[in-house]
């Protein structure tokens, strides 16, 4: 079976990798012109189970601005997927129609479902509360450009730190430069998951947690603040979701307490925690940011087509039929035939798809 250089989880490449798709992000930013036919021919399908604006739209662009097409569906009302069609076969017909594939689903390990019987590569536009390793790709685009390195960061984030699949891609990125600290800011109940956390010990990371946005802001001389907001689609009530989404609003008031020069990045979509004013601050980045994922997406497909990365295995693990992961938004609780693969030490199994950690009996 053909591998590819599918792009589920940024920690499959190194980051001279990362920094390669910045660096040619940064080249296209310069000159696009020079780009416009670099994908002529070649098609893209986009498989958007879930709402989006700017990736999907970013995506779409970026290829069109290559000058290849695109094919795919943004609603799966509107294709086989509303009939009961599984991931495998959706992926499977695609893959054979297209050259590289982009995926947004719910439920967590998807993209790594796809990639494992799809026809062509595989980038995981965003799995459930995982991981979004395209998003991160942009922030550092931003982070690059705007404070001219990615080591040596101060780096708040603050909100839903534990179904914020962008929060679990960044602090995964980050934390392999050197000399970057983060502060962590969100409630007790929206406090980053265990996984993530040992992904920073394992690295040696200096992190904090706190519960106070205003302390992080003038207490902790941040470089960047990354707010998120409270996603109402993660939890499992009305009233769950009201307990937790007002607690953090960044506004101007704030603004002039923080450094001079502490930009505030966003990935969108807001909801009320950074009010409108703030867009009228030079600090504010989110809209650069938007505008950055296109380049990087690009960059992004160009290298993924030109196979400029490597092409890692997808389940390195041991296969445990018998054991079921505990995650109830893990992709195996829909896909069953996928085979269960968990990396495994002493009596802990972790999930190669989701993550999720099982102790054995």
């Amino acid at each position: 079976m053909e591998t590819f250089s599918n792009l589920i989880d940024l920690d499959s490449y190194s980051p001279d990798e990362w920094n390669m798709i910045v660096e040619l992000a940064q080249q296209i930013q310069k000159n696009p012109a020079l780009y416009r036919s670099r994908c002529s021919g070649k098609i893209m399908g986009t498989l958007f189970y879930e709402p989006s604006t700017r990736t999907q739209m970013s995506f779409q662009t970026a290829m069109l601005r290559l000058g290849g097409t695109i094919i795919g569906f943004d609603n799966p009302s509107t294709s086989s997927v509303s009939k009961g069609e599984n991931i495998k076969d959706t992926t499977k017909i695609v893959s054979s129609y297209a050259d590289i594939l982009v995926m947004r689903n719910p439920y967590e390990g998807s993209a790594k479902a796809a990639a494992l019987t799809a026809d062509c590569p595989v980038i995981n536009a965003g799995d459930g509360g995982h991981l979004h390793p395209t998003q991160t790709l942009t922030d550092m685009l931003t982070l690059k450009n705007e404070k001219g390195r990615l080591d040596h960061l101060k780096i708040g984030l603050c909100g839903d730190l534990r179904y914020g699949r962008t929060v679990h891609s960044q602090l995964k990125a980050l934390s392999r430069y050197e000399g970057n600290e983060f502060i962590l800011i969100s409630t007790p109940e929206l406090a980053l998951p265990s996984y993530i956390k040992d992904v920073l010990n394992a690295r040696g990371c200096t992190y904090k947690e706190i519960y106070s946005l205003d302390e992080a802001i003038t207490g902790e001389s941040l470089d960047m603040l990354y707010m998120t907001r409270i996603q109402k689609e993660r939890f499992s009530s009305e009233e769950e979701y009201n307990r937790q989404k007002d607690v953090f609003r960044l506004d101007t008031e704030k603004m002039k307490k923080a450094p001079k020069d502490m930009i505030v990045m966003h990935p969108l979509p807001r909801v009320d925690e950074i009010a409108m004013d703030v867009d009228d601050d030079p600090r504010a980045m989110y809209f650069t940011q938007a505008k950055n994922g296109m380049f990087v997406r690009m960059a992004l497909i160009i290298s993924v087509l030109e196979g400029r990365l490597g092409a890692p295995k997808l389940l390195t693990g041991t296969i445990k039929n018998d054991v079921e992961c505990t995650n109830p938004k893990c992709i195996t609780k829909t896909e069953h035939y996928l085979p269960h693969s968990f990396k495994v030490q002493g009596d802990i199994c972790e999930c190669e798809y989701c993550d999720e950690r099982i102790l054995l009996d």
